[in-house]
């Protein structure tokens, strides 16, 4: 696109059934719960302002914060915005705070409570807010998964990798076992850490990787130069992962089998579609996405990798994202000036993300305000101890 074309605008996707997962209660989905108390009517021509008092009653005495993919009637109550990590950290740095407000999904605000200190309370306005790819590594399946990599002779060659994309169980397992949590920013230093406490990466010891197969795979042949042959996915369904002790063996990234349920999405031919849309289109996609999806893109990078990339991209140049689309249409509103469109033709939001919505939010301030604090996370002190264990090496790692 030359610099003197106006960039079209921000065209919607077709809507899809799977958002429907994101409405209402369905308590068979995720942490699907029914709520205590009423909540406001969406509808309630009231409902901004009542949002706008409480927040104003609670003043210093709460900390809202907001991650990327929420709902823009969520993002304009959050005192910061950004990815999961980050908004723990700026969490933890507000210690006057009494209550952290975290508009995200339940292993943030875990990772929040484990961060922040003893007197805050951390609230989660809907307890229905979790994360497919982090409930798809329970703590008795990881445990059992570590057991057969002991019975195949491979478990002192192995240090486990948890995403931050995890429960703080998993992070604790993580911690025990001397493993770190990483990032999606510096999972190559995750893992380039990992494998040098066994031999190296031209050695023969073994990362397991938890729980999004597709960040462990395309930072290990991509970043440190791995093959495709040296991966193995490991199904908890099946007896022994549904590998052969020769090839747990021979592996040398061992990748849980989960994924995320928007960045999976994703195809090789959304990418090759909107080539043929737009021959100057870059294509940037998140490192969740399939290795077919990666390989076939311009740029693959966070999701404060995409946002700084948007920033820093001239007038007049056309974009396809590949993430999560809350942060696509907020970055097309963001710059006007440059083509901006997302990646799939069919509308998937983080279901279970969109959960928190400005009902719930505008409950919890109100019972706040009240003096009666709702749907509190708080992490088991073992679980607690060992996670921060893992998140501390994470924080030790070069270059963070």
């Amino acid at each position: 696109m030359s610099l003197t074309t106006s960039p079209a605008a921000f065209t919607e996707p077709a809507a899809s059934a799977l958002l429907l997962l994101g409405r209402g209660v369905d308590l068979a989905s995720e942490r699907g719960v029914e709520c205590a108390g009423a909540l406001p009517a969406p509808s309630d021509p009231d409902l901004v302002e009542r949002a706008r008092a409480a927040r104003a009653a609670l003043g210093p005495r709460a900390f809202v914060l907001g991650h990327h993919y929420q709902r823009d009637e969520v993002i304009a109550f959050a005192d910061v915005t950004g990815d999961s990590f980050k908004l723990a950290r700026e969490a933890a740095a507000r210690p006057e705070a009494e209550f952290v407000l975290f508009c995200g999904v339940h292993f943030m605000a875990e990772s929040a409570d484990i961060l922040t200190a003893d007197h805050q309370q951390v609230v989660l306005p809907d307890l229905a807010a979790g994360c497919s790819m982090a409930d798809m590594a329970a703590i008795d399946q990881v445990e059992d998964a570590w057991d057969v990599l002991v019975d195949a002779g491979v478990a002192d060659d192995t240090v486990p990798v948890t995403y931050m994309n995890s429960t703080a169980a998993i992070k604790a397992f993580t911690g025990r076992h001397g493993g770190t949590v990483c990032t999606s920013s510096n999972a190559h230093v995750a893992l380039r850490w990992a494998f040098e406490k066994v031999g190296g990466v031209e050695g023969t010891g073994k990362v397991l990787f938890m729980p999004d197969q597709h960040l462990g795979r395309n930072t290990a042949v991509l970043a440190l130069g791995l093959t495709l042959d040296d991966c193995v996915v490991f199904d908890p369904r099946r007896p022994n992962g549904g590998l052969t002790v020769q090839q747990l063996r021979d592996a040398r990234m061992i990748l849980w089998r989960g994924h995320c349920s928007v960045h999976g999405r994703f195809s090789a031919r959304n990418v090759a579609d909107a080539r043929a849309a737009d021959p100057d289109v870059t294509v940037l996609v998140h490192p969740e996405c399939t290795h077919e999806v990666v390989t076939a893109a311009d740029l693959v990078g966070s999701t404060e990798f995409i946002i700084k990339t948007l920033d820093a991209a001239p007038a007049g140049s056309s974009w396809s994202i590949g993430t999560e689309l809350n942060l696509v249409r907020r970055l097309a509103d963001q710059h006007p000036d440059k083509r901006v469109a997302y990646l799939d033709d069919t509308v998937c939001f983080c279901s279970t993300m969109n959960r928190i919505d400005l009902p719930h939010l505008v409950w919890a301030m109100e019972s706040l305000v009240a003096g009666r604090p709702v749907n509190r996370i708080v992490v088991d002190p073992e679980d607690a101890h060992w996670a921060r264990v893992a998140l501390d090496q994470m924080l030790a790692l070069p270059g963070y």
